[in-house]
């Protein structure tokens, strides 16, 4: 417990396993014998806010074991009974076998001597009828000793509230356990009894911290008998293995048990405060199975009346606590950025992520040839933080035990020698628990991290956007790897930039939610001069900081609104990828609803607009009679625009330019053939406005579905897409004997869809796979809707031009049927300029498959 007594998750709670009541009090009216009086430990110091308790200060407090292991609290309320939850003894709905349990009393250190101590055995384990799981209440059970407990000083019952009593709101109580002492961090040796100091809340001020949304965006319905304790800022809490321990409070001086130990959102998490069964309005059941079946000096009904307990307390307000992280006077003055200097080496930017310790990159510090090796003398490093008049000493450096071999984990901790003070600047910045998900969209920014200089320009290059995590792992992972869904720690964080600049530092990832400041990600230190397309998330890493500093601001998500339709969470994969990576991939929905990564505007000249595709990072092929003028031998000025929807720019668009500084032409096609590859003066970075598509050397992919992709008019050029299917070669064939080039496809628009897209500007067919990669598959032929030079017969022409054209794997059947084949019925062939024309006819006449 140690700062925080703390919880773990049944579904969306944490139950406190590996880990009684609470309210009104049955006090004693005339003294007990000695060995049956309840409530009084030994006199003892204890430390607010989390640490270890002193030996004999709760002698109450027991360990329930399995196997010899800790696994639950509980509290002694007679010599042959224990009070605890009853979700520690309850799995799937059926309660498991008392002798597989004991019961650990008067210890205090589970791993020393147990001077004192004695086990007894579990004779019956109770749980209320209608108790199911813990978070719908009735989260109690009694547990009958085989044999009294021996009391004594370290041995003694605590005394319980009766059903009338009323705990005052705002009362300091203590839990007690040896659950975890963080969220994933295991209490360490020796395993020292733990408490900490938690303040009752009154169930409106609990109510109104759980209906504000938390992790997942979850609320929380408080029933009849839950009590809460705890603070709205969070930092102490009981957590996994407290479950089942006793919440007491002192009045009158004996100490009554106001609450046991159930369950919580996460540990000491802000705004969610542990949840108690509250002890008092179970009396009547814990009376009629004590007394009912162990009468007399087991349970000393005779000396408990009603105690004359504070009049009926008044309800408080509800406080919801703000972060104390992630503040900043305005982007860019980051009050977190800390520099450490090391003597002999440039400064390695970090960030204060407590008031004791500093995030760094660990390559900053160890060396390279030798990781193991000694840091060198921490007495001469120095760490500069914002409105800090003087450098901070280091005690101790202590990298991620990854560090030297995953750049995913290059990270250390600094620890200061002297705390700082925080209620100035500097600031520590937010870090993400876990299951933090950044919602795509959101408002990023870079930040200096490890060894470089702020490069010149405006500020305004900094800022980011972040794409959905479909796009970014697809697009960087492994082809059909599932896709991490919200929730899960994300294996790469992608965000967007306005314009593609180049500039010679490290950074880090700032997201922004509600106010305050996350930091999101790092960049791989190696991977160039370019502002990193990638970033690793830092989510995977909060449990080891959290470990470490026992202080770093680890926060929940603070933004929810996933918008109408929100982000996709069924399971998704991704679609194949080629050799050259990703392709053809277009994000769901569609980044500013239109645009589609590939669409390229061919501006030639100045005097007409063709559409083009990216088949490559620095090439886009386009229709040849659209970027060329019959007999003209000179190549034309040509500017080619990515990321626009439309001849007016979108506000916030990712829009890319880039000249054409060279056509190629298949050459064995003749003077005229159908289109042309433009090579751009420079290659444009993956983005969700310019990604190329991918290319197939079959014929049509199996379950496709296919679009003709242009604009409406070529004036505002406005991106649609017309349905159309691609119809069988025997169909083509016969329907254009004699006429059509080879390597022609033939398409049929879906009804009122035919005249979409205007022609003049040549736009292109596409398909999209059952995988989901998105396959061009020709270019309109001058003039005509319906007829499409395919880039499969010029496989090998544009991989000999372009080394990076991104051809799928061959599949689907063959689309052109053998030369000099003459499959068509004698009625058919040429009988119709129209192909729903010829379609009637072939439906009509037997199909002969060859």
């Amino acid at each position: 417990m140690s700062q925080h007594l703390l919880l773990p998750l049944v579904i969306l709670a944490f139950s406190r396993i590996p880990g009684a009541f609470q309210d009104s009090a049955l006090s004693p009216t005339q003294e007990e014998p000695d060995d049956l009086d309840c409530g009084r430990p030994e006199p003892s110091a204890r430390i607010v806010g989390g640490s270890d308790a002193q030996p004999g200060s709760w002698p109450w407090q027991v360990s329930l074991q399995q196997s010899g292991g800790h696994i639950c609290g509980g509290s002694l309320i007679a010599p042959s009974w224990v009070l605890s939850a009853a979700h520690c003894f309850v799995t799937n709905g059926t309660l498991e076998p008392a002798t597989e349990w004991s019961v650990l009393l008067g210890v205090h250190s589970q791993d020393g001597p147990l001077d004192g101590a004695h086990i007894r055995a579990v004779a019956a384990i109770l749980v209320p009828d209608n108790y199911t799981r813990v978070e719908l209440g009735a989260d109690l059970a009694l547990l009958r000793l085989a044999s009294p407990a021996q009391l004594g000083p370290a041995i003694r019952p605590v005394c319980l509230p009766r059903a009338s009593h009323r705990f005052a709101h705002s009362a300091a109580c203590w839990a007690t356990g040896w659950g975890d002492i963080q969220e994933e961090d295991r209490l360490p040796l020796p395993w020292v009894l733990q408490e900490v100091e938690l303040r009752l809340l009154g169930e409106a001020a609990c109510q109104c911290l759980y209906s504000r949304p938390g992790p997942f965006n979850l609320t929380f319905q408080l029933l009849p008998g839950m009590l809460c304790a705890g603070y709205p800022e969070g930092r102490r809490d009981t957590c996994q293995g407290d479950s089942g321990g006793p919440l007491v409070c002192e009045e009158g001086g004996r100490w009554f048990q106001a609450g046991i130990t159930s369950f919580g959102f996460g540990c000491g998490r802000r705004n969610r405060p542990g949840v108690f069964t509250a002890v008092a309005p179970y009396e009547a059941w814990i009376r009629e199975r004590v007394m009912g079946s162990e009468p007399g000096p087991a349970f000393p009904t005779h000396s408990w009346e009603p105690q004359s307990g504070p009049p009926e307390p008044r309800e408080e307000n509800c406080t919801i606590a703000l972060p104390e992280c992630g503040k900043a006077p305005r982007p860019g003055a980051w009050p977190w950025e800390a520099q450490v200097m090391v003597p002999g080496s440039r400064p390695c930017r970090g960030a204060l992520v407590s008031e004791s310790w500093v995030l760094a990159p660990a390559s900053c510090f160890l060396d390279p040839i030798n990781p193991d090796s000694s840091p060198g003398d921490l007495d001469s490093w120095r760490v500069l933080l914002p409105s800090r008049p003087r450098a901070e000493l280091v005690a101790r450096l202590v990298p991620h035990e990854n560090a030297s071999w995953d750049n995913a984990s290059d990270l250390a901790l600094l620890q200061l020698r002297a705390p700082v003070n925080l209620s100035t600047a500097p600031r520590p910045v937010c870090l993400p628990q876990p299951e933090h998900y950044f919602l795509p969209r959101s408002r990023c920014r870079l930040a200096l991290w490890g060894r470089g200089e702020l490069p010149a320009g405006p500020n305004a290059q900094l800022e980011a956007e972040l794409l959905s995590g479909w796009w970014c792992h697809c697009l960087y992972g492994r082809q059909g790897a599932s896709v991490p869904p919200p929730g899960d720690p994300p294996h790469a964080l992608c965000p967007a930039y306005q314009e593609e600049e180049e500039n010679y530092s490290h950074w880090s990832l700032l997201c922004q939610e509600e106010g305050t400041w996350f930091l999101a990600g790092i960049s791989d230190l190696s991977s160039g001069c370019l502002r990193p397309r990638v970033f690793y998330p830092l989510q995977t890493h909060g449990p080891w900081i959290s470990h470490v500093t026992r202080g770093a601001y680890l926060e929940d998500q603070l933004t929810w609104d996933w918008g109408p339709e929100g982000e996709e969470t069924e399971t998704q994969t991704c679609p194949p990828t080629t050799e050259h990576g990703a392709c053809g991939l277009r994000p769901e929905p569609a980044v500013m609803g239109v645009l589609w990564p590939w669409l390229a505007e061919v501006h030639v000249a100045g005097d007409r607009v063709c559409t083009g595709i990216l088949v490559a990072p620095g090439w886009v092929l386009a229709a040849t009679h659209c970027v060329l003028r019959p007999g003209s031998t000179t190549v034309p000025y040509i500017e080619v625009y990515l990321g626009r929807a439309g001849a007016i720019p979108l506000p916030q668009g990712h829009q890319v330019s880039r000249l054409v500084i060279s056509i190629r032409l298949p050459r064995h096609l003749g003077l005229r053939p159908p289109f042309a590859l433009l090579e751009l003066s420079s290659q444009v970075e993956p983005s969700p406005s310019a990604l190329p598509i991918c290319l197939h050397p079959g014929g049509v992919p199996l379950g496709a579905s296919c679009w003709v992709l242009g604009w409406k008019n070529s004036r505002d050029r406005v991106p649609v897409a017309a349905a159309v299917s691609i119809l069988m070669p025997r169909l083509c064939h016969c329907l254009y004997q004699g006429v059509l080039p080879s390597g022609t496809l033939c398409v049929l628009y879906s009804e009122g869809q035919e005249d979409r897209c205007e022609v003049t500007s040549a736009p292109p067919l596409l398909c999209q796979t059952e995988e989901g990669s998105w396959v061009l598959m020709g270019m309109a032929v001058r003039g005509s809707w319906e007829l499409f030079a395919a880039i499969a017969p010029e496989e090998a022409w544009i991989s000999q031009t372009v080394e990076e054209a991104h051809f799928l794997p061959p599949s689907g059947y063959p689309y052109w049927p053998p030369e000099g084949s003459n499959l068509c019925p004698p009625d058919m062939a040429g009988a119709s300029g129209s192909p729903q024309a010829a379609l009637f006819l072939l439906l009509l006449t037997p199909l002969i498959h060859g």
